[in-house]
């Protein structure tokens, strides 16, 4: 499934990691981020929220809507931007996964985490906000960026809703059901 046959109690029906998932839940919303030179926004005595210390996108012709069941094009681009970053994986305190709900993308996902992230990815908390507000299509990478700045600012990082049963392939801290108080210096977002 891509969307969730159980649309008629949305609050509940988004399980990203959950062993019984099944499919995503349409959202609405946006968010708005300016980006800046650092400089600049210290000039001008801006509120600033976070760092923007790298970026990657990555695509593959495996398949039409299909993934990769190892992750392997998602791990490049997590491996691309820790190098430019200049962290190592160990340093990441946060991940906001794509985590959308669907069984392929939720264990491709973790695959990629793993193999980009060795044994760390066993230590840093993993959480899908699509749980909360649905999957807002090409909106929702923004609003990811913006929660993970908001968990830099507040030390919060926002639980995966609705998560009940373990998957065995998706074995990861997907901070299940409850927010967690935590310092986010590195944030890494996949939305």
């Amino acid at each position: 499934h891509a969307t969730t046959p159980s649309n008629d109690d949305p609050e509940h029906a988004s399980r990203p990691f959950d062993r019984d998932r099944d499919g995503f839940v349409l959202g609405e919303g946006a968010a708005v981020l300016v980006l800046e030179e650092l400089e600049h926004a210290r000039r001008r005595k801006a509120e600033i929220y976070c760092e923007l210390a790298g970026y990657a996108s990555r695509g593959n012709a495996y398949h039409m809507t299909g993934l990769r069941p190892d992750g392997a094009e998602m791990a490049a681009a997590i491996s691309d931007v820790l190098r430019q970053a200049r962290i190592a994986p160990d340093e990441i305190d946060y991940i906001s996964a794509h985590g959308s709900g669907t069984v392929q993308n939720d264990r491709h996902e973790t695959a990629a985490f793993k193999r980009s992230l060795g044994s760390a990815a066993y230590d840093i908390p993993v959480s899908s906000i699509k749980s909360m507000v649905g999957h807002s299509l090409g909106a929702i990478g923004s609003i990811e960026m913006a929660a993970c700045a908001l968990a830099m600012r507040h030390g919060v990082v926002p639980p995966t809703a609705n998560w009940q049963n373990r998957d065995a392939d998706c074995d990861l801290d997907y901070i299940p059901n409850t927010a967690r108080e935590r310092t986010v210096d590195s944030a890494l977002s996949v939305g």
